[in-house]
């Protein structure tokens, strides 16, 4: 099983440990690139897909790197919605 068939499989299991950097790398394993917001941004960033546009904003968590149970289970309704999960 690769890398990423664990990151799904940890990401529907909605893990209280899921951090930034796993989120970054399963969601670039389906085309999606993190954007900063802005200038003023901060820890608000944007992962947007660069074959469908579809665009998925979340505020970075600091001052650790673990997601928030609310994210997670954002992150798994818009991939659903996309029907990349």
């Amino acid at each position: 099983m690769s890398s990423i068939e664990q990151l799904i499989e940890k990401l529907l299991t909605k893990p209280r440990d899921f951090t930034w950097n796993e989120l970054g790398k399963l969601l670039k394993s389906y085309g999606y690139e993190e954007l900063k917001s802005g200038k003023t941004a901060r820890s608000r960033r944007a992962f947007v897909n660069n074959f469908s546009n579809h665009v998925i904003r979340l505020h970075k968590p600091h001052p650790g790197s673990i997601l928030k149970k609310y994210q997670v289970d954002r992150i798994i309704d818009e991939l659903k919605k996309e029907e990349l999960l």
